[in-house]
This record gives C-alpha cells, structure tokens and sequence, in this order.
C-alpha cells in the first residue's frame, strides 16, 4: 500500500529546460514512475530527440517548445499544453544557466541574463500553472534550486543569488498556494555529472578540491536525483510544502 503513494500513473508532468542534463533526467525518473511528460525548451530539435529517447523506453512524452523568460510565451504555451495535451499536474522548474565572473566585472546583461532564466522563469511558470491548478484544487510544483541557495563560490554571484532567492519565492509559493491543495518544494542538487560541469570535472584542481570537500568523496550521478524527483512530485510528499530537499552527498552538513 506504501509503495501506491510513489505511483505517479495517471499524471502529467511538464518539466522546463528539459532537453538535457539535470531536466531531462527528472523528466525520464518520473516518467517511469508513470506520469505522462511534457518536455519544454527553446531548441525543438534538442527535445524531438530528448522525446525520442523517452518515447523508445516505452514511455509517454510530449514537447511543447516556449521562452521561459517570456512572459507573454508561457502563459500562451501552458495554454496550449492544458487545451492540447491535457492538465498540468506537475511543474519542474528546472531551466537554468550559469554564467561566471567576478561580481565586480559582470556585465549587466550577463546578469540579468541569469536573473531572467533561473528566476524569472520559475515564477511566470508556477504563476501560470497555479492559476489552473487552484481551480482544481491540486497540484505540485518543484523548483531546482542547489547547494547555492546557501552557500557562495567566488565567481558564481548571479546564480548564487538566483539560487537563494529561487529557494525562498518557493517558500512563498508554499504560503500562497497551500491553502488550495498545492505542495511547493525544491530540490536542491549538490555538484552532479552533467554536460555543462564536464569542464569543471575535467579541472583536476577543481575535482580534487570538491571531492575532499564532499563526504561522499564523488560526483553525484543523474539516476541519483530521481528518488527526490518522485517522492516531491507523488502523494508520498502531500503535507511536504516550502521546503528544499538537498541532494548533494552531504556537502551542506559539513564545514
């Protein structure tokens, strides 16, 4: 009976910046626990692969191709997802980018470039999906926030704060919409093998210095994110709200 409480079958998911990486992983983690998947991003060659991928599995996949950091485009592209395909009962916000560079020499379009995808996003899509889930009475929304909602790096000032500030508009995402049956949480990875840290893992000082600096002593690998993914996105999570769930082999319990 437990194990019904994970059971996503019957759900739909859309997941944003989904066409790789962290994103597509998600998508692929609660597709197999059953829901139905709706991959979004600004390259719809990148997601009819991604789809094909997902599709080959034997598991169910859509793509709906919209500028997150558009207003206007994601109000119009939920609309056809919620018209077209069906109801959105699950949103991973997930689109992202990380531009480095001292905070001193950052230009100001960098910086609301960052702003823009990382943030921007995550509050025109919830904003856009609540408005049809409150009717309902029902719903999940799950933002990827990180180890940098709470912790700095030289050199990572626009993501660090988008990061923070993500983990808290989640919190008042959870203030605002709990009283209408939807659960707002993050998931908050740690440093995971993807394409974009492939330059980071491949900077043996860089590797060295994490992997000391990790208790686990390693990289977190993409499958190990799924289990979040699912118990946030599932009933097993309905009196689960505001609250980031860290997935980072340790990394923000030590100093």
């Amino acid at each position: 009976m437990s194990l019904k409480l994970f059971d996503l079958t019957g759900r739909r998911a859309l997941v944003t910046g989904s066409s790789q990486g962290i994103g597509l992983a998600l998508a692929r983690g609660v597709a197999e626990a059953g829901a139905s998947i709706v991959l979004n991003g600004r390259d719809p060659a990148k997601l009819d692969a991604a789809a094909a991928g997902l599709r080959a599995a034997g598991l169910t996949a859509e793509i709906a191709s919209f500028d997150v950091t558009d207003p206007a485009a994601v109000e119009a592209g939920i609309a056809r997802i919620e018209a077209g395909i069906g109801p959105i009962d699950i949103l991973f916000n997930n689109a992202g980018v990380n531009l480095r560079g001292p905070l001193d020499e950052m230009p100001d379009e960098t910086w609301r470039t960052v702003i823009s995808t990382n943030l921007d996003s995550a509050f025109y899509c919830a904003r856009a999906v609540a408005r049809r889930m409150i009717p309902r009475g029902r719903g999940k929304i799950i933002n990827t926030c990180s180890v940098m909602s709470m912790l700095g790096r030289p050199g990572t000032g626009p993501y660090t704060a988008t990061k923070g500030a993500l983990g808290m508009l989640t919190k008042a995402m959870c203030a605002d919409w709990a009283r209408h049956g939807i659960q707002a949480n993050g998931i908050a990875p740690g440093y995971f093998s993807t394409e974009l840290t492939a330059p980071l893992r491949a900077n043996r000082e860089f590797d060295d210095w994490l992997c000391k600096r990790t208790p686990a002593g390693r990289w977190g690998e993409l499958p190990e994110l799924v289990g979040a993914a699912i118990f946030l996105a599932s009933d097993a999570s309905a009196y689960v709200n505001g609250h980031l769930l860290y997935v980072d082999g340790g990394l923000t319990s030590v100093v």
